[in-house]
C-alpha cells in the first residue's frame, strides 16, 4: 500500500503529488468528444492494495475475494463471528442493466476453522434471490434477510448446522415496493433502544417473544445505503441521492429529522480522489476540470460510527463511509460542541483511504467482532444504477470510453488493521448461557456489547435480570449501565424504581437515557412518569434538557409547545434552542383547505414518499436542492412549487414519473435526472403526485390510480424518458391570452374579471346561494382547440359547484355540451375531447342552502400544438 505523510502534511504532499500519480494511471478525461481510452483491466487484491493509500501504520487486508463472493454490497456477523454476506449477482451486468430483478442473487456464509479471522469456509445461506439488501443474524443460524421490490423480511432458519438456510418464515409484512433499486431501504441496524431501523422508511419494527413484530412510525431519515448507531445509541444516516453525505443525526430519528446550518465544517462535502477518470452522473459540474478528479459526494454511503478496541483510539466515535464514484473512504471526525454535533475531514484535501485502481468501490462498512473495521468493496466499473447511464447521458459516454461495463462478478472484503495492534479473538455467543452474555454488555468492542445484548433479548431469560440490575446501578463503566438497562427494558424488566434511581445519576448520558427508557413504562401505562420528564426540563445539563424536551413532545406531555417555549427562552444551550426551535416552529406547509377521506389518505401516504425519496433532491420545501460546489444557481433539481409541469395537465406529472425526464428545461440544466418510477404501483404514482400537486403553495386536482393505470396502459411501450419539448408537446397548456378575454355571467357580472386576475385572495362570486341555471361565460380573442377547464375556489373552499354542465360554441349562439359532473372540492378539473371553440360557458346544475358558487382563478387549456403557441414561458 502507498504510505502516507502525517496528517498534518498530508494536505501538501498530495496536492503536490496528485497530477503526476493520477497521470501515471489514469488518463485525464476528453469529455468532448469522449476519446475511447485503454479498457480499465481489473487488479488482483495483491495488486489493488499496492495502489491503495492509507495514513502512516494502517493496512488493509483482504478478508474474503473472488471466486467465493461476488459483487458484495453487505456483511452482518453472527455471535459466532460468522460473516454473512449478501451478493447482488445481479446488479449491472452490463451497461443497460439488462436481467437484474433476475432471481440469481444470494446470501452467503463464512467461517473461520481456527477461529483466527481467516475464512476458510463457505457456503451459500439462501439462493436465488433478487437482488437481497436487508441482512441481520439474529441468534444460532436465524437471519433476517429482505429482497429489493419488496419491504416484506423474512426469517430464514438453517436447522442442521450446515450453513445452508432450510427453514423459512415470514417476519415483517411490508407489501410489494416499487421504485429504483438504489432507492429503497437497506439495513436494518439493531439498535440499542431494541428497535430495527432501515434507511428510507418512515417507520422502526420490533422483535416480540409472541411472533408478532410490532411497527412504530419514525421521521423520515433521509437515508439510502447503510444505518449505523453510536455508543449512545444515536443512529446515523447517509444520503448519496441528495450529494449531502450524512443527514439527520443530530437527533435519534424517533424524535425528527434535524440538520442544522454549520452542522459540517466548511467544504467537508468537496472530497478528494486520485482517479481523474469523471465517470460521474452530474457531468462537467461535478469533476475538477484540471484533474478529471470528483470535486463533491455524489454516491456517499454505508455509513459506521467506528466502535472497536483494536485500531486506534482517535478513531473511536468517529464515522467512515464510502464514497465509491471517488474511489475513496471518508473518516469524518465527530465532535458535539453545545449539543449540536460537527463533522469534520481531519485530513484536510486528501482522504483516509484513496485508491488510484477505478474499480475500487467502498460502499459498506461494518463494526467487526475482532474489534477493527471491516469494508466491502464492490470491485467493478459501472456503481450506478442503469437508469443514470441511459443513452444520451453523460455518464454513458464516459463509461463507454473507459469500458466500464466490462468488469462485473468480482468483490472483495478488507479488514483495517494498524501496526503493532492484532485483531481481537472470534466469539462464541450462541453457544452461551445467558449468564455469560451479561459480562460481555461492559466490553471495549461496541459490537460484542451489541450483540450480547440482542441475543438476550432474544432469550428472553428473566433469571439475569438481578445481574443486570446490579450492573445497571453499580458497574463503574457507563457503557455497561447503559446496556444493562436497555436489556432490562428488552426483557420487560424495567422498574420505575430503576429509572427513577437513574434520572438522579451523575452521568448526564445516563440521565438522558433513563428519559429515553421511561418512554416505554409511559407507553405501557405509566404516566406518572410525566412529571419526571417535565422535570428533567430544569436539568443542569444541556443534552439532558433536550432528551427530555424530545420524550415531552414525543409522547404529547402536558401543554409540550408551552413547555419548550418555556424551556428555549430560559436556556443558553445551543442544541436546545436551535433543535427545539425547529420542533416549535416547523417549516408550514399549506394543505388542501378540504379533502375527501380517499385524498387525504393519498395526501398522507404521498407525504412521506415525499419526504423520503424525493426531498433528497427537490428539497422538503418544493424549491429544488442547490448542487453544493457547482456554479451559484446550478440545481440538482428543479423547483416543484409553482412547477408548470406539475400544476398543469395531471397527463403530464403522471408521465413524467412513468417514464423519466431529461434533458434542459426551458434553457437551465439540471444534474440530477428524473428517472423512472414506473415500477411502483398506481396508487404510488397518484399519491406522491396528489402531495405535490397540493403543497409548496401549489394548487391543483388530485391524481386517481386510475389515471395513473390509464396513462400507464397508453405509454406501456415507452422506454425512453420525456424531454420538456415533447412532453409540452403532446399535453393540453394553459392559455396565457387571459387580458384579451371577454367576460360575462348570470350574476354580478362586474366582477367577473376577478375569476382571472391572478390574484387567488380575489374572487368572482354570485353572490347568492348555488341553483341551477347560474353561468359563466368566455368568449377568446379566436377559435382554439381546447382541451379543459380548470375552476379553483381555494380561499373559499366550500363554494365549488355543487353540479355543472361545459358547453363550446363558435358564435355563442350555438351551444354543444362536452363535459357534465360534480364538484367534490376547491379544485374543479374539467376536461373534455379536443374541440373547437371561440365561446365557453360553464353552467351551474347543482343547488345548495347558504353558499355561493366562487371562482378564485379559473384557466382554459389548449390542445397539443395549440397550447405551444400561446402558453406563457415559464419555469418546469
Amino acid at each position: 500500500m502507498i504510505a502516507r505523510p502525517s496528517t498534518r502534511l498530508a494536505a501538501a504532499v498530495i496536492a503536490l503529488s496528485l497530477p503526476a500519480l493520477a497521470a501515471d494511471l489514469v488518463p485525464v478525461p476528453k469529455p468532448n468528444p469522449f476519446t475511447p481510452a485503454k479498457p480499465i483491466a481489473p487488479r488482483s487484491p495483491e495488486e489493488l492494495l499496492k495502489v491503495t493509500e492509507l495514513p502512516p501504520g494502517y493496512h488493509l487486508e483482504t478478508v474474503l475475494s473472488e471466486p467465493d463472493i461476488k459483487e458484495p454490497v453487505a456483511i452482518a456477523f453472527d455471535g459466532d463471528g460468522r460473516m454473512y454476506v449478501a451478493e447482488m449477482r445481479s446488479y449491472m451486468q452490463d451497461i443497460d442493466g439488462n436481467n437484474e430483478h433476475d432471481p440469481v442473487s444470494r446470501v452467503s456464509v463464512h467461517c473461520s476453522s481456527k477461529h483466527d479471522g481467516v475464512y476458510d469456509q463457505h457456503a451459500v445461506f439462501v439462493d436465488k434471490l433478487v437482488l437481497p439488501r436487508i441482512l441481520l443474524p439474529l441468534d444460532k443460524g436465524r437471519v433476517l434477510i429482505g429482497e429489493t421490490d419488496s419491504n416484506d423480511i423474512y426469517l430464514y432458519t438453517d436447522t442442521k448446522g450446515n450453513g445452508v438456510a432450510d427453514k423459512k418464515e415470514l417476519f415483517f409484512q411490508g407489501g410489494p415496493r416499487g421504485g429504483n433499486l438504489e432507492h429503497q431501504p437497506s439495513g436494518p441496524t439493531w439498535a440499542i433502544d431494541n428497535w430495527l431501523y432501515t434507511t428510507y422508511n418512515s417507520y422502526r419494527l420490533r422483535w416480540s417473544p409472541d411472533g408478532q413484530t410490532k411497527k412504530e412510525p419514525t421521521a423520515a431519515n433521509g437515508g439510502q445505503w447503510g444505518v449505523s448507531q453510536d455508543d449512545w445509541g444515536k443512529l446515523w444516516f447517509v444520503n448519496a441521492g441528495g450529494e449531502r453525505g450524512p443527514v439527520n443525526y443530530q437527533t435519534g430519528i424517533v424524535y425528527g429529522a434535524f440538520n442544522t446550518k454549520d452542522q459540517t465544517a466548511p467544504d467537508f462535502e468537496a472530497v478528494w480522489p486520485i482517479v481523474g477518470l469523471a465517470d460521474v452522473q452530474g457531468g462537467e459540474n461535478r469533476y475538477r476540470p484540471e484533474n478529471g478528479t470528483l470535486n463533491h459526494f455524489t454516491a456517499a454511503c454505508g455509513g459506521e460510527i467506528y466502535r472497536g478496541d483494536k485500531l486506534p483510539a482517535e478513531l473511536r466515535g468517529d464515522l467512515f463511509f464510502g464514497e465509491p464514484v471517488g474511489r475513496l473512504v471518508r473518516r469524518s471526525k465527530v465532535e458535539v460542541k453545545d449539543g449540536i454535533t460537527h463533522l469534520s475531514n481531519p485530513y484536510g484535501q486528501s482522504e483516509f483511504i484513496r485508491s488510484t485502481d477505478p474499480l475500487f468501490r467502498p460502499i459498506n462498512f461494518n463494526n467487526a467482532p475482532d474489534g477493527t473495521l471491516y469494508i466491502t468493496d464492490m470491485y467493478r466499473g459501472i456503481i450506478q444504477e442503469g437508469n443514470w447511464v441511459k443513452e444520451g447521458s453523460y455518464l454513458r459516454k464516459s463509461v463507454q470510453q473507459y469500458a466500464l461495463d466490462k468488469p462485473t462478478g468480482r468483490g472483495r472484503i478488507y479488514r483495517l488493521t494498524y501496526d503493532g495492534m492484532k485483531p481481537g479473538p472470534q466469539p462464541g455467543m450462541n453457544r452461551e448461557t445467558a449468564a455469560q452474555l451479561v459480562a460481555h454488555l461492559e466490553h471495549p468492542n461496541g459490537w460484542w456489547r451489541d450483540t450480547a445484548q440482542k441475543l438476550l433479548v432474544l432469550k428472553q431469560d428473566k433469571s439475569v435480570v438481578p445481574a443486570l440490575t446490579t450492573m445497571a446501578k453499580t458497574s463503574k463503566n457507563p457503557l455497561g449501565r447503559l446496556h444493562a438497562l436497555w436489556t432490562l427494558e428488552g426483557l420487560d424488566s424495567l422498574t420505575p424504581e430503576l429509572v427513577r434511581e437513574t434520572l438522579k445519576d451523575e452521568n448526564p448520558q445516563l440521565r438522558a437515557t433513563a428519559i429515553r427508557l421511561s418512554e416505554t413504562l409511559y407507553k405501557n401505562g405509566d404516566t406518572s412518569f410525566a412529571a419526571d420528564v417535565q422535570n428533567a426540563t430544569k436539568d443542569q445539563n444541556g443534552d439532558v434538557v433536550l432528551q427530555a424536551l424530545l420524550t415531552t413532545k414525543l409522547l404529547n406531555i402536558g401543554d409540550w409547545k408551552k413547555t419548550f417555549a418555556d424551556t428555549i427562552s430560559a436556556s443558553n444551550y445551543r442544541g436546545v434552542k436551535e433543535i427545539g426551535d425547529m420542533i416549535l416552529h416547523p417549516p408550514v406547509q399549506a394543505a388542501p383547505l378540504a379533502m375527501s377521506n380517499e385524498e387525504k389518505k393519498l395526501y398522507k401516504e404521498g407525504e412521506g414518499i415525499f419526504q423520503t425519496l424525493c426531498a433528497a433532491c427537490h428539497g422538503l420545501d418544493g424549491k429544488g436542492m442547490p448542487m453544493v460546489g457547482a456554479a451559484p444557481g446550478v440545481m440538482l433539481a428543479p423547483a416543484l412549487a409553482g412547477s408548470r409541469t406539475v400544476l398543469g395537465w395531471r397527463e403530464g406529472p403522471i408521465h413524467v414519473l412513468m417514464q423519466g425526464l431529461s434533458g434542459d428545461i426551458d434553457g437551465k440544466k439540471y444534474e440530477g435526472q428524473m428517472i423512472s418510477m414506473a415500477t411502483n404501483d398506481d396508487a404510488w404514482i397518484a399519491s406522491v403526485l396528489s402531495y405535490v400537486r397540493n403543497t409548496f403553495g401549489n394548487r391543483a386536482g388530485f391524481v386517481t390510480p386510475q389515471q395513473v393505470a390509464a396513462i400507464r396502459a397508453a405509454t406501456k411501450d415507452r422506454v425512453q424518458p420525456w424531454t420538456i419539448a415533447e412532453l409540452r408537446a403532446t399535453l393540453p397548456q394553459p392559455l396565457a391570452n387571459r387580458k384579451e378575454w371577454k367576460l360575462t355571467a348570470s350574476h354580478k357580472p362586474k366582477d367577473v374579471g376577478l375569476a382571472i386576475d391572478g390574484k387567488p385572495e380575489t374572487r368572482y362570486t354570485t353572490g347568492t346561494s348555488q341553483v341551477p341555471g347560474m353561468w359563466f361565460q368566455i368568449e377568446l380573442p379566436q377559435e382554439t382547440q381546447l382541451a379543459g377547464v380548470q375552476l379553483e375556489c381555494l380561499k373559499s373552499p366550500n363554494d365549488y359547484p355543487r353540479g355543472y354542465k361545459l358547453e363550446l360554441s363558435s358564435d355563442g349562439e350555438h351551444w354543444k355540451s362536452v363535459a357534465t359532473g360534480k364538484g367534490s372540492g376547491p379544485i374543479t378539473d374539467i376536461p373534455f375531447a379536443p374541440a373547437k371553440a371561440k365561446f365557453v360557458r360553464i353552467t351551474q346544475t347543482g343547488s345548495v342552502s347558504g353558499l355561493f358558487w366562487s371562482i378564485h382563478e379559473l384557466q382554459i387549456f389548449a390542445a397539443n400544438d395549440a397550447a405551444m403557441a400561446s402558453a406563457k414561458p415559464a419555469g418546469h
